[in-house]
């Protein structure tokens, strides 16, 4: 087995000229590994699985071979742990020591790779595995490496999904070795998730190609996949190695060398970890060596852009320690929300010890722009609907129609900082046909709204309008339609009418609406438009009364507590309680809605009077009389 690169663990962070002590925050240990059977060293991150709970791997510990070859865990947020499986590596037929993590299938299944194990004999003992294994630990290999001449091994990576819903990887050594390789410079490969595998290409190493491989790859919004080799590449360095390279291969194997590092003092060099991409279509990462300062030696390595047709920018070098900076990003980087990129160093800094660095590209804060629906039917008569777009905070939007006939009415555009409502109206369609235009959201996000023709679709409603008690109560309207595959909606104008089912439909349908309670004095007239019909709700005046229980209070000279029972003719009405005179104190029930009850205590009476005193309970008095001192 290859000698691990293991990072620091450190406590003290230091970020973009800031230090900030890891203790300050609330840290929780959720499970500590005890012992070799339950799994040891969890080398790799977790994934957060589609049922909440975490899934990951240990590099070694479980119940199989002398210190264990390894396990698969299941954690939930709490705290309780499962060891889902523990490898058993050859002769067994199984994988030993998963160092890279998992990733969920669209099938709710987990994904992995060991770096030894399986059923070849090639590699001393054995040449890698991919694997599949249930939420509740149902294990299968899905395929076993069989290293140089013709297949990879030692797949140090874990995997990605494809567009494709393929799985994508890479193995650090075998392949069809090129000059001079013995274990051979490392493979991509493609797997199904049923176990059908592909090498999609071997590497053949310096002074020609890319060698050794060790991260996973990244698939762009062009669907080809890019990724890193830690060394080979065009140019030459002292150990014969190579620099390393940039790749990008498609998903059926065409592979191009994008670029080849040619080290300190001018270039990065060994990029060991994986590429991200940005928001401006660009990938970015970082090299572990190399750069323009001199402080390490061969340099203490980079940050770096490179775009899809391989154009290469150094963005930082790294000057380590005395500088006070960091050095060796073993790490790929994340991009936050505000567009800079967020990575780690495993030297330099302050303490020598690592850093955690921001760098600001000028990308400026990432705007995401989503719709909750996108696609809507209107029926010959028109009407009026609304949608929602998610807006990134702080990020410019407009919404557009593309057609007259259709009217954004608000709003239609502007800075968002979370869900904005677009309302929108549709006018009749006086044509035969039906008609379809849409609504533009930045981001090339479209609403498609379809109105039917006047000769293929007619609607009537059962009636047209309802008067309905102050108490309000829930109803329903039919909907009735002529023709074929006729579509329509039903959208309430106003906000005490609330649509509960029928919302829209094909053919004939029903509409089920509710209207609260009616609080107020005036009478509340409103509508909904169903089909492109208009629907009048109109509700007689209401307003709240209440009855108080007791209607008052009698307390003894001692003083003490008691209760006033509070009885609304409305389940929404709103009411208040206050004490008018000192000796009276509220202590629960000041407000409500409904039905209440109002707690108060009375203080002692030292005196010989007897006492009389006020609350305003819901607008009614209520008195309180306490008896005299004797």
């Amino acid at each position: 087995m290859k000698i691990l690169r293991i990072p620091l663990v450190i406590v003290l962070f230091f970020v973009a000229g800031r230090t900030f002590n890891a203790n300050a925050q609330t840290e929780t240990a959720l499970y500590s590994f005890g012992s070799s059977l339950d799994g040891s060293e969890p080398y790799a991150g977790l994934v957060r699985g589609s049922d909440s709970n975490f899934y990951g791997t240990t590099l070694f510990g479980g119940t199989n071979g002398l210190g264990g070859l390894g396990t698969v865990f299941r954690i939930s947020p709490s705290g309780t742990y499962t060891t889902l499986y523990s490898f058993a590596g050859s002769p067994a037929n199984d994988g030993s020591y998963p160092q890279a993590g998992l990733v969920q299938g669209s099938d709710s299944n987990f994904y992995g790779t060991t770096i030894e194990g399986g059923t070849s004999a090639n590699c001393n003992g054995g040449c890698g595995t991919v694997f599949r294994i249930s939420p509740s630990g149902s294990y299968t290999t899905l395929y076993s490496f069989a290293g140089s001449p013709n297949d990879g091994s030692e797949p140090y990576a874990g995997l990605v999904q494809g567009s494709d819903s393929n799985f994508y990887g890479t193995t650090k050594y075998g392949g069809t070795a090129g000059t001079g390789g013995t274990n051979g410079y490392g493979t991509v490969f493609r797997i199904s998730p049923s176990g059908t595998h592909t090498t999609l290409y071997s590497f053949s190493g310096y002074p020609t190609d890319g060698s050794e491989p060790d991260a996973g790859l990244v698939q762009g919004s062009d669907s080809n996949f890019y990724g890193t080799t830690e060394y080979g590449g065009t140019n030459y360095d002292v150990a014969g190695l190579g620099y390393g390279t940039v790749f990008r291969i498609s998903p059926s194997g065409t592979h191009t060398t994008l670029y080849s590092f040619s080290g300190y003092p001018t270039d990065g060099s060994e990029p060991y970890a994986g590429l991200v991409q940005g928001s401006d279509s660009n990938f970015y990462g970082t090299t572990i060596e190399g750069g323009t300062n001199a402080n390490c030696n061969g340099g203490c390595g980079t940050v770096f852009r490179i775009s899809p047709s391989g154009t290469h920018t150094t963005l930082y070098s790294f000057a380590g320690s005395p500088a006070n900076d960091g050095s060796e990003p073993d790490a790929g980087l994340v991009q936050g929300s505000d567009g800079s990129f967020y990575g780690t160093t495993t030297g330099g800094g302050t303490n020598g010890h690592g850093t955690v660095f921001e760098l600001d590209v000028g990308l400026g804060p990432i705007c995401t722009y989503t719709l909750s629906a996108t696609g809507t039917n209107v029926g010959a008569g028109g009407g009026s609907g609304s949608f929602n777009v998610t807006v990134g905070s702080s990020c410019v939007w407009t919404a557009t129609s593309n057609v007259g006939w259709i009217t954004i009415t608000s709003p239609s555009g502007g800075i968002g900082s979370g869900n904005e409502t677009v309302s929108y109206t549709v006018a009749a369609n006086t044509g035969t046909s039906e008609q379809i235009s849409t609504i533009t959201v930045t981001g090339g996000n479209t609403l498609t709204v379809t109105e039917a023709g006047t000769s293929s679709c007619t609607y009537t409603l059962s009636k047209t309008n309802v008067t309905l008690a102050a108490k309000g109560g829930s109803k329903n309207v039919s909907v009735k339609v002529k023709g074929t595959d006729c579509s329509w909606t039903a959208v309430s104008n106003d906000p005490f009418i609330a649509i509960t089912s029928g919302t829209n439909g094909t053919g004939k349908g029903k509409v089920v609406y509710s209207v609260p309670s009616n609080t107020n004095t005036t009478a509340l007239v409103g509508t909904m438009t169903i089909a492109g019909q208009t629907f009048t709700v109109n509700q007689l005046k209401g307003g709240c009364t209440f009855k108080l229980s007791p209607k008052t209070g009698k307390i003894k000279a001692a003083g003490g507590s008691a209760t006033v029972k509070v009885k609304p003719n409305f389940t929404n009405c709103t009411w208040t309680a206050v004490s008018n005179d000192s000796f009276i104190t509220i202590t629960d029930g000041a407000s409500g809605v409904g039905k209440g009850t109002v707690s108060y205590t009375v203080a002692t009476n030292a005196t010989s009077n007897v006492l009389t005193g006020t609350m305003t309970i819901a607008g009614e008095t209520y008195s309180v009389t306490q008896s005299a001192a004797k």
